[in-house]
């Protein structure tokens, strides 16, 4: 992606950005987008118009294994709803001691967006400074309609992330993809990167009663060795963990989101299902660019 230019760090004290800074993802481009009233244009006179529901479509054809990827509408739908009921509010309380309060100059990449739940909760008073990437055109559109201040892009993050080098304080990856080297090229000397993957027991009630089993993996050490391999250093490491009790719509909401039930015999179990207490986890881990 965006090679051989000044890292933005050192770019951004002689220039004024008005919204977050990406690359254009043209093949062999990556040359800084400017935001004009006609949409963004990079200096190889590439041009990219921001969707009429808000967010800015960064794909390029080889970006797409389908013709629509990423999370398909109802999980989604069904992952709304449950943020919506406040099931992620201790989670969010957990990681806000994390992160980084360095007022406007702060600049942070959350990566598997989604419907921007947790960026519009972590981050609500730094709209200018915030962009979330997605690969689901629903998610994105969710996300656009209820933050319309941030930036929010649709691209592949697998791909290559459209953000220029050095540019983001803060990459967030709250149970989404992990593109390591892109986070490693991304973040600022100082910057930090947050990840949160399902804890081994999280769900696991509802695993049990319709997978007919409970496997818990720990997903923890292969994390830190892969980040470890790309400079980062994991700084702090924690679990949050809490027990509800969940009805019938909200069981199936759990599992549609986490792509479980998917198959005929495994609706039928969960229709049969009316109440249960379920344990929601989540390991967290943060990583700072390692000082050698």
């Amino acid at each position: 992606m965006f090679r051989g230019w000044i890292p933005f760090y050192l770019l951004s004290r002689y220039y004024n950005f008005g919204m977050f800074d990406l690359c254009c993802t043209v093949r062999n481009c990556s040359h800084p987008l400017i935001q004009s009233k006609d949409g963004l244009s990079c200096a190889a006179g590439h041009h990219f118009d921001q969707a009429k529901a808000g967010y800015w479509n960064l794909t390029q054809p080889q970006d797409k294994k389908s013709s629509n990827p990423g999370d398909n509408r109802e999980a989604v739908i069904a992952r709304h709803r449950w943020l919506e009921r406040g099931h992620g509010v201790g989670l969010i309380a957990a990681l806000k001691s994390w992160l980084p309060d360095d007022g406007p100059k702060t600049r942070i990449l959350d990566l598997g967006c989604g419907d921007g739940s947790f960026g519009r909760s972590l981050f609500s008073d730094q709209a200018a400074n915030f962009c979330g990437i997605d690969l689901s055109k629903p998610a994105i559109k969710l996300a656009a309609k209820h933050w319309p201040e941030a930036t929010w892009v649709l691209a592949n993050a697998d791909r290559g992330l459209p953000v220029m080098d050095a540019s983001v304080n803060c990459v967030l990856s709250l149970f989404g993809r992990r593109p390591v080297s892109e986070i490693s090229r991304v973040l600022s000397p100082k910057g930090c990167c947050v990840v949160a993957v399902p804890g081994e027991d999280d769900l696991i009630e509802l695993r049990e009663r319709v997978q007919k089993e409970g496997r818990r993996r720990s997903r923890v050490e292969a994390i830190v060795e892969e980040m470890e391999g790309h400079g980062l250093s994991c700084s702090d490491q924690k679990q949050w963990r809490t027990q509800i009790e969940i009805g019938s719509d909200e069981i199936a909401d759990a599992l549609a989101m986490t792509y479980r039930a998917g198959r005929r015999s495994e609706k039928s179990l969960v229709a049969s299902i009316d109440v249960a207490k379920v344990t929601l986890a989540g390991d967290l881990i943060k990583f700072r660019r390692r000082q050698d």
